[in-house]
């Protein structure tokens, strides 16, 4: 089993953004299969969508709400941990987890995710969506000269998933935990 964060906007998507939301999970299912599990940090927004066309599409979808937010209505067949975290401890705890971080667009609260992920040595999967994460692209594949995980960037959802698929099958073990 392959733990996959995915750090998403809070906002709704308008339509295209949600089309590539819904083309991403079910890309996933299609080449990854059952043996991904995909971590969100709440159930709104950008990964509300994901949520839902995840568990459509037969993925396992584990819910990391923050503590503020621990009253929203979740959707049945989500596994949500109610870990008393606030919105940026529950952004480490979720990718800490992972595997890899795919990024399909958000703020300052997905920066930190992405930040978080190079930090801890976890790959990272960025879709230019035409937000404020897009500004991070200019970076790639490292944003420091410690290299501490590479930042591929995509403007398609069919070739990210194909290489994160790629990338899930070819790691084997769990990465090495930096610290």
């Amino acid at each position: 089993m392959k733990l996959v964060a995915v750090a998403a906007h809070s906002e709704p998507p308008d339509r295209a953004r949600e089309e590539s939301i819904r083309e991403f999970a079910r890309s996933l299912a299609r080449r990854c299969g059952s043996s991904v599990v995909l971590l969100a940090g709440g159930y709104w927004g950008f990964m509300k969508v994901l949520v839902d066309e995840a568990l459509a599409a037969g993925l396992t979808a584990v819910l990391l709400p923050p503590v503020e937010r621990e009253d929203v209505e979740f959707p049945e067949g989500a596994v949500v941990l109610r870990t008393g975290l606030s919105f940026r401890l529950r952004s480490v705890a979720m990718v800490r987890s992972s595997d890899a971080l795919v990024v399909l667009g958000g703020a300052s609260g997905t920066m930190q995710e992405l930040v978080t992920a190079y930090a801890e040595g976890r790959p990272v999967f960025l879709l230019l969506s035409g937000l404020p994460t897009d500004r991070l692209a200019h970076l790639a594949p490292y944003l420091d000269d410690r290299r501490m995980a590479e930042i591929r960037v995509y403007s398609e959802v069919e070739a990210l998933v194909r290489d994160l698929c790629e990338h899930l099958e070819s790691a084997g073990a769990r990465p090495s935990r930096v610290g």
